[in-house]
């Protein structure tokens, strides 16, 4: 957890090089959740699954507002902002 924050929002790249964006609040057990085909159901036929972005917040609404943003994004938008966040 980055900073104590409790909000995350996160990208899985899935193994059909597609991305997934969600929200929790503990981004370990989600991916556990999403890797044992439990998640949703668009990662459940497309795994293994990698975590390739996180983000952190205090407030729930922010989180899901970036989340939708992020989702908004097209992949190319979405792949420089993974390619930032590892510069």
């Amino acid at each position: 957890m980055a900073d104590n924050k409790t909000y995350a929002v996160y990208i899985l790249e899935c193994a059909d090089g597609s991305y997934y964006t969600g929200y929790t609040t503990n981004v370990e057990r989600r991916l556990k959740v999403h890797s044992d085909g439990k998640g949703a159901k668009y990662t459940r036929i497309r795994r293994p699954l990698s975590l390739i972005y996180e983000e952190w917040f205090d407030d729930k609404s922010e989180a899901l507002k970036r989340e939708h943003a992020i989702k908004k994004l097209s992949k190319r938008q979405k792949v420089e902002l993974v390619k930032g966040a590892k510069a």
